[in-house]
């Protein structure tokens, strides 16, 4: 194993994150540029060599036990196991995060049948990017939205026109959550910087709102002319 430009403040705590792939590499690097502690482990020498002076990382093979433990994986509260395109190496690294006792694991998931086996051996949270980018993109290429994020279980938040009906009037006279379950959260009137929306808050043809609720009624509501 090959030490590659690892502050010691990472050994303390942070995110550890596995696997250079797009989904790994996206999550270690907006980390870091967000001031979070990270430590990226790679076993490709090509890739190490590719991130290496702009990530903190590690040259090793987390499938190995002894190769966490030798680079203090112990020592880090959440890891996220980005390696995904083998279904062997992505269930034995999440295995040893459980057995040295990673108190939060995320880790992705390539199909439903592999987020339930690394749910089994104990993986605290399952991604699914592929499935969850191709849920978002479906949502926006039908002309509706303009943004779409799935929180969790169905709950999700969407920057959207607003429908005719509720265009001049205010969010209370317009009854949204009375008729269509679902919340107002955010107003932006053009030029101006989002505001959150009050009863009182009122609706033009030119504004951008920004809606929470469950998937199914935020659609509804959307569907509206």
């Amino acid at each position: 194993m090959a030490d590659r430009n690892t502050p010691a403040s990472t050994q303390d705590a942070g995110v550890l994150v596995i696997g250079l792939g797009r989904f790994g590499a996206s999550i270690a690097t907006t980390l870091d540029r967000l001031g979070q502690d990270v430590l990226a482990v790679e076993r490709s020498a090509a890739q190490v060599q590719h991130w290496t002076g702009r990530l903190p990382l590690v040259e090793a093979d987390a499938t190995n036990p002894e190769a966490l433990e030798q680079l203090g994986a112990r020592d880090f509260p959440v890891a996220v196991v980005g390696v995904g395109s083998s279904l062997e190496a992505s269930v034995l690294i999440t295995g040893n995060l459980v057995d040295i006792g990673t108190p939060q694991i995320w880790a992705k998931a390539v199909s439903a049948e592999h987020g339930r086996i690394l749910q089994r051996i104990g993986a605290h949270h399952i991604v699914f990017p592929e499935a969850d980018a191709g849920n978002r993109v479906a949502h926006l290429v039908s002309g509706k939205l303009m943004d779409y994020i799935e929180v969790e279980d169905g709950f999700t938040i969407v920057k959207m026109r607003p429908p005719k009906e509720t265009q001049g009037f205010t969010i209370e006279q317009s009854k949204v959550r009375a008729r269509y379950g679902v919340t107002v959260i955010g107003v932006k009137p053009p030029g101006q910087d989002f505001i959150y929306a009050t009863p009182q808050t009122r609706i033009s043809a030119n504004d951008m709102l920004v809606v929470s609720g469950h998937a199914e009624l935020l659609e509804r509501f959307a569907a509206r002319p």
